[in-house]
């Protein structure tokens, strides 16, 4: 038996007056999402538990079938591991996003333009982190760069209960109540604001400006945590699993799980993401012995966080035709599989953040592609009006395994 899950991350949404009413679920042209639904079983997961935050740690580990309560150790350390950063017990990765602010003088006055600094290249973002861990850096703290504006600092002997806010939750809003608050958050804040000193003038931003792009003015810590424990998903489930994606994040949960990571050329973790890539690379792992594949897809997300409409309707789209409907069109070479769609979490448009309500599952066995059924689509309301909820979201994995 073969298992593919396709995670579209934050693809659930609330209904849109503009859409007439519906989600970009609902609105999108999914017809090989809607032949899952109709041809087996849909519901919705409840991925996040009451009393963590609604991010995509928090989700992914539940869909991998972790209960977060128990694993959740923060976002950061996951990264670390992704990026191969060796962490010490004592160690305290923080979330480093390079951002766009607005220009007032007090820091507390601006506004977060982009939680993105305009989508800023590895390659450019590489040298501004580089520069800012040669002027900032120092014995117990140090900067690491990642992949586009998400990077790392790792602070030995640090803080793990500093009050700290994700940008992404606070685009278009002054800053001065979301800035680091309680043990630790001297230290944080005037890193922030010594960045931006560093950053004003660098070549990259000012070839950004001359671009028309917007420029790294900040940098921005959040996300912290110390190095996680979790069984591997071989000794939990029996199967030997590989991650696909262009997120640190998830690369990192894949690792601490025991799982292979396959990288994709041109893979963004945006719109722009080599669909087809993954997709194929998903096939070879499963060709190459893998049970088990988990293909997650960053750009529904990334066009919540920014309310982009069209953007998420066109990420929903590719990730049905490019990713799903290649799969659909494959698979059939392996006696038997099983297939999983799911959002990890919504990212309503209206809202440019996460939340925490149920999204829709949908579960295809090979065998019921020959059974008879009425049309169905795939859709948050489907899901609520036609199937069951897993409350324990973490229970999901077992059930899509064992049946």
């Amino acid at each position: 038996m073969k298992y593919v899950v396709i995670l579209g991350d934050g693809m659930a949404d609330y209904p849109i007056d503009e859409l007439g009413g519906k989600t970009p679920l609902q609105y999108a042209r999914t017809p090989n999402m809607d032949l899952l639904a109709s041809q087996g079983q849909i519901g919705l997961v409840n991925t996040v538990p009451p009393e963590l935050p609604p991010g995509s740690d928090v989700a992914n580990l539940a869909v991998l079938g972790y209960d977060p309560r128990q694993y959740y150790s923060g976002r950061s350390p996951l990264e670390a591991v992704s990026m191969g950063i060796e962490l010490a017990d004592e160690d305290v990765a923080f979330r480093c996003n390079l951002v766009t602010l607005s220009a007032e003088q007090d820091y507390r006055d601006k506004t977060m333009l982009d939680y993105s600094a305009g989508e800023i290249d590895t390659a450019s973002a590489a040298a501004l982190i580089n520069t800012i861990q040669a002027r900032l850096g120092e014995s117990g703290l140090k900067f690491y760069p990642g992949i586009s504006y998400r990077h790392l600092m790792l602070w030995q002997n640090g803080l793990t209960d500093t009050v700290l806010t994700p940008p992404h939750d606070i685009s278009d809003r002054k800053v001065g109540e979301y800035l680091p608050a309680g043990p630790g958050s001297e230290l944080l804040l005037d890193l922030m604001q010594k960045s931006e000193a560093v950053l004003k003038e660098h070549p990259v931003n000012q070839e950004r400006r001359a671009r028309g792009k917007r420029p790294a003015t900040s940098v921005w810590f959040w996300g912290q945590g110390q190095r996680p424990s979790l069984p591997s998903f071989y000794e939990k489930y029996g199967l030997k699993g590989s991650v696909i994606s262009a997120v640190d994040l998830i690369r990192g949960i894949g690792r601490c799980a025991g799982m292979d990571v396959t990288l994709v050329e041109g893979a963004t973790g945006n719109l722009h993401t080599n669909f087809a890539g993954k997709a194929k690379a998903a096939l070879a792992d499963l060709r190459r012995g893998m049970d088990f594949v988990y293909i997650h897809i960053e750009a529904p997300d990334e066009a919540g966080h920014q309310g982009n409409l069209a953007d998420k309707i066109k990420a929903i789209e590719e990730i049905d035709e490019k990713i799903l409907g290649y799969l659909l069109g494959e698979l059939d070479q392996f006696d038997r599989y099983k297939i999983m769609v799911l959002p990890d979490h919504p990212t309503p448009l209206s809202l440019k953040t996460h939340t925490a309500e149920p999204v829709p599952y949908v579960i295809m066995d090979r065998e019921q592609r020959l059974q008879t059924r009425p049309p169905r689509l795939y859709d948050e309301a489907t899901a609520a009006r036609e199937g069951s909820i897993f409350q324990d979201g973490h229970l999901l994995m077992g059930q899509f395994i064992s049946g």
